[in-house]
């Protein structure tokens, strides 16, 4: 082997060194980066499922609570309707008293609602027919014994002195100018209960609005009688 052929075996030899060097390093890179993206990408995979996790528990929890709010919706609904047969039913049971004591309940309001004492009763058409005179007769008459002076009890207990004890209920009314309500010619529709109208002032005492005005003042303590749970 001549010198020539030894350089270049040698310069082979180192050149192959160099390369399997080069090699090496690029392998270790290669090996440090491909781990490094493994790691990234393991961490990214880690986030997107803890990321799906989060969405799909608060996914969840958005449609417990919207559920649940429905649920109170319809509970409050259903309260509301109950509630409001609760007043329907009392309408129906006072339009449907028996007629003695309707002419009384009617009577008692007469006497609450009037002023003067000589205000026009206004009633439905059937209530005119039915119990008209009879409520503004007693009306009257329990206005004038608000307005009449007390006489004796041993007296008023005689046949004379109830006599005479009504004959000055009449008189006082008629000198105060009370227990003079008049039964009206006119006629409204209404479910129960009156008019009482002075002139151009009218009170409405039917029994749709003393109903209403009732249920207005009272319904959330007949909610809580009715559902005392909440």
């Amino acid at each position: 082997m001549n010198g020539i052929e030894k350089i270049t075996q040698q310069i082979q030899a180192e050149a192959q060194t160099e390369i399997d060097g080069v090699l090496e390093k690029a392998r270790e890179e290669a090996a440090q980066i491909t781990a490094r993206y493994e790691a990234q990408a393991q961490a990214e995979t880690a986030e997107l499922t803890a990321k799906h996790q989060r969405a799909a528990a608060e996914r969840e929890e958005r449609l417990v609570s919207a559920a649940q709010m429905e649920a109170r919706k319809t509970a409050l609904a259903t309260k509301q309707e109950l509630v409001e047969k609760a007043y329907a039913q009392a309408l129906e049971r006072l339009c449907a008293l028996p007629e003695e004591r309707y002419v009384q309940v009617l009577a008692g309001l007469l006497v609450e609602a009037s002023s003067t004492g000589q205000e026009e009763v206004i009633f439905s058409p059937q209530d005119r027919e039915r119990v008209g005179k009879a409520a503004v007769a007693k009306a009257n008459e329990l206005l004038a014994r608000e307005a009449a002076p007390d006489l004796p009890e041993e007296l008023t207990n005689t046949k004379v002195g109830a006599i005479l004890d009504k004959v000055a209920a009449g008189v006082t009314a008629i000198v105060q100018g009370t227990a003079m309500l008049t039964l009206s010619q006119e006629t409204r529709p209404m479910r129960g209960g009156f008019i009482l109208k002075n002139q151009n002032v009218e009170v409405n005492c039917t029994f749709e609005t003393l109903v209403r005005l009732q249920k207005a003042e009272t319904a959330g303590a007949v909610a809580k009688q009715l559902f005392p749970e909440g």
